[in-house]
């Protein structure tokens, strides 16, 4: 592989990893600041993309994005709405409303199971037009990704800082705290959980819009993606602040999807990926407990080696 193929295949891991790391941001807002497992982002992801989809291919693709992230919202909603008003435990309430998306998002597609966007005018090809004669003309993708990312960040940044982001924070922190401070945790439950399943939408329908096609699995395995890029940001940036632990997820996202690119060039068989997937989750997971037990299995094993050299000189003496 020659210098212009590893150029080729660092910009699209790049632009790939940015598209996802909205959806890593989702979980950020969900799972880190909510302390909500929500299970749905698969579905939710492929909701996102396949009314994108639809939307753009009847001819509005900035209409799009805004249905996309319309429809994100409503999900999340639904699985708000079991876990706090229906009692569903979080887990169960993503697992069922991910089932049910199954089915909606077959409906959306026109009981299609692909749709392809070929001929689709979309945001990327505005922006592709509208950079022709540059410097930046093969870089619209990159620059679109850059873009959500940027105003995703920065909106959550500024939105965390407030009142209401706060609430949401303090709900994941201590719930029973929130009650005595006369915040209603259902409300921040809701908004949160439908501000991050918004995020999941347009990372689906910016990837659809992308690549020009949307499938029915375009979102399997999004959750374990997004978790694993979650946690290996978590290892880069640690605590600090909202906009420093933000950055660190996305470059999480796409760390991620740099080791995806080497077992892919390593011509790893593709039914093997999800099982590196679940290898960096476990990774990510476990890395942090075994680094603190280093120490202490270095000290037994050290005791044990002393124990059993004592034994041996014993034996010698005999």
């Amino acid at each position: 592989m020659n210098f212009i193929d590893v150029l080729s295949l660092g910009q699209t891991t790049l632009e790939l990893g940015l598209i996802c790391s909205l959806t890593v941001l989702a979980l950020f807002l969900s799972y880190t600041m909510l302390n909500v497992c929500d299970l749905s982002t698969d579905g939710c992801f492929t909701l996102g993309a396949s009314v994108g989809a639809i939307v753009a291919i009847s001819g509005h693709p900035y209409l799009a994005i805004v249905a996309a992230m319309a429809a994100g919202v409503c999900s999340g909603f639904i699985t708000a709405l079991l876990q706090t008003k229906m009692g569903v435990d979080s887990l169960l309430a993503g697992i069922i409303v991910n089932t049910g998306l199954y089915s909606v998002n077959i409906a959306v597609m026109n009981g299609s199971s692909l749709l392809n966007m070929n001929k689709t005018v979309t945001i990327f090809t505005k922006m592709k037009a509208l950079l022709s004669g540059t410097f930046l003309s093969g870089q619209y993708v990159l620059i679109v990704s850059l873009l959500a990312v940027a105003l995703v960040v920065a909106f959550l940044t500024f939105f965390l800082r407030t009142k209401l982001g706060l609430a949401i924070r303090a709900t994941g922190n201590n719930p029973d705290m929130v009650k005595s401070s006369s915040i209603d945790p259902v409300f921040t439950t809701i908004v949160g959980l439908c501000v991050a399943n918004s995020f999941t939408a347009l990372s689906g329908c910016l990837l659809s819009q992308s690549q020009k096609s949307t499938d029915i699995n375009i979102g399997t395995g999004m959750v374990t993606i997004a978790l694993a890029s979650l946690l290996i940001g978590n290892a880069f940036m640690g605590r600090g602040s909202i906009l420093k632990r933000a950055i660190g997820v996305v470059l999480g996202a796409i760390v991620f999807r740099v080791v995806y690119a080497i077992a892919l060039r390593l011509q790893m068989p593709a039914f093997m990926l999800k099982l590196v997937s679940s290898v960096i989750v476990i990774l990510a997971i476990s890395g942090p407990y075994l680094k603190k037990q280093y120490p202490i299995i270095k000290r037994v094993m050290q005791g044990r080696m002393a124990s059993k050299a004592s034994d041996k000189a014993a034996k010698e003496d005999k």
